[in-house]
């Protein structure tokens, strides 16, 4: 049996102060920041970078919410909570609109199915963490 190739990838639901989600538009819609984890890149070092490219956004993490697992791309992404704590909203290549939305303006700005379930899954806290396979 060969080594398998999985890919690691992450994830951000950054709150503001009044509780609004950081949402970025790419060429899947709105979601949250994030990417993939680089070669030597730490985790957390991914998710922290992911939310400053796609935003212009500095953030601290906060909480680890879970992992969801793509099964059939052999990729797992993982969750976080994170704060701003400098910087400015900043469209970039990858995310031409990024903007802080209040719970329910997310869930209509968000249209992929997928994105829509993962926030509900960050919000609800006596599941954290979880293991979600999709």
């Amino acid at each position: 049996m060969s080594i398998p190739s999985h890919r690691l990838a992450v994830a951000v639901m950054v709150l503001d102060k009044d509780n609004k989600v950081l949402l970025v538009k790419g060429y899947r819609g709105w979601e949250f920041p994030g990417g993939y984890v680089g070669e030597g890149e730490s985790i957390k070092e991914a998710a922290i970078r992911e939310v400053k490219e796609e935003s212009g956004i500095n953030i601290q993490l906060t909480k680890f919410y879970g992992i969801d697992q793509v099964v059939a791309k052999s990729t797992c992404v993982f969750l976080f909570e994170g704060k701003p704590i400098s910087g400015k909203l900043t469209p970039s290549n990858e995310s031409p609109e990024v903007g802080y939305f209040t719970f329910d303006e997310a869930m209509h700005k968000i249209t992929l199915k997928v994105f829509q379930d993962r926030i509900i899954r960050c919000l609800n806290e006596k599941d954290h963490p979880f293991v979600n396979e999709i």
